[in-house]
Parts: C-alpha cells; sequence; structure tokens
C-alpha cells in the first residue's frame, strides 16, 4: 500500500468541489477549507469578504495506486469554469479563483501540462487562468461546512449548482467514481 498523497484545489465554492471528489474512487478524505491568504485563522465570514487573499479550497487525501493526480486535475478541470477569473456561476470574488497548490515539484509539472492539455482542447470559451502555487498553510473550514452536499442535498443551492457538478462527473468520469454501495 503507498502513501496517502494530498492534493488542494479551489474551484470556487468548496461545497461544489467537495460533493464531487468524495466520489472518486482512492479518494480517502476531503476537507473543504481555505488556502493561499494572508491573515492566521482564516473564518468563512472573513474570506467571504474578499479580503483575506484566502481561496476557497478542498484538500484531497488520495491513494494514486487507485487514481492518480493527473486523473484528479481532468475531474477538476471539467467540472468548474477554469477560464473565468475569480468567478464561478454567481460567485464573484478571489476568493472563488480556480487554483492548483502544488505539493511537490512532480504535481507542479503535472498541473502545468493538464492547463496546456486543457487550453489545446478547446472547451472553454477562453484560456485556462487557474493559479499553479505552492501549497500555503491550509485552514479547514467550519465545521458546518463539511460534507455539506451530503447534509443539505434538498437545499435549492445544493439541487441547482452542486447536484449538476455531482451528475456531470458521474456521467463522465463514471471508471473513476467509487461503485454505489
Amino acid at each position: 500500500m503507498s502513501e496517502p498523497q494530498q492534493a488542494t484545489f479551489g474551484g470556487g465554492c468548496f461545497w461544489c468541489t467537495e460533493a464531487v471528489f468524495r466520489r472518486i474512487r482512492g479518494v480517502s478524505s476531503v476537507v473543504s477549507g481555505y488556502c493561499g491568504g494572508q491573515i492566521a485563522s482564516p473564518t468563512y465570514e472573513a474570506v467571504c469578504q474578499g479580503t483575506t487573499g484566502h481561496a476557497e479550497v478542498i484538500q484531497v487525501e488520495f491513494d494514486s495506486q487507485q487514481i492518480s493526480f493527473g486523473d484528479l486535475l481532468d475531474v477538476f478541470f471539467a467540472t468548474h469554469d477554469p477560464s473565468t477569473l475569480n468567478q464561478q456561476g454567481a460567485d464573484r470574488g478571489t476568493q472563488y479563483r480556480s487554483v492548483i497548490f502544488y505539493h511537490d515539484e512532480i504535481q507542479k509539472q503535472i498541473a502545468d501540462e493538464k492547463v496546456n492539455e486543457w487550453n489545446s482542447f478547446g472547451e472553454y470559451p477562453n484560456p485556462v487562468v487557474t493559479e499553479i502555487v505552492p501549497i500555503a498553510t491550509f485552514f479547514p473550514a467550519e465545521g458546518y461546512h463539511q460534507e455539506y452536499f451530503e447534509r443539505n442535498s434538498h437545499q435549492p443551492y445544493c439541487s441547482a449548482v452542486i447536484a449538476p457538478k455531482v451528475q456531470k462527473l458521474l456521467e463522465r468520469f463514471a471508471d473513476l467514481t467509487r461503485h454505489p454501495s
């Protein structure tokens, strides 16, 4: 068994990205949180004001023998719009930026290659603007943000915004998802 690896992504609202990545085989944990800002101990209220420099992110622990970092990046790029600067849908501000916080030089190299690959696909109307930066201190979000979709799936935001992203994952990446238990 290999050592678990970590990946840290920001693709808009962390409720959305968490719900997607929790369904991928080889992923043992997904924690919503904040990364990339200037203050210690950020709170949701402070980050939402867009003045702390933090992005809403997820930190994923995964088994690289079951899922590759490159496959995780393909899911990441396909389930949010990496071509819009500081915006995902109605969510606007630097806290919703598309960002990959790489944990080592290999992740950086793979991320750079994936950006070039996704730009060549022409799937988005504009070039990918995803930031690729070294991991900074990760701060887990408050408890009520963890497993948000699982606990609130009938809430209008979850039904209208998160559920379609999960459905896209299940349709486009069925081979990467966990089998229903």
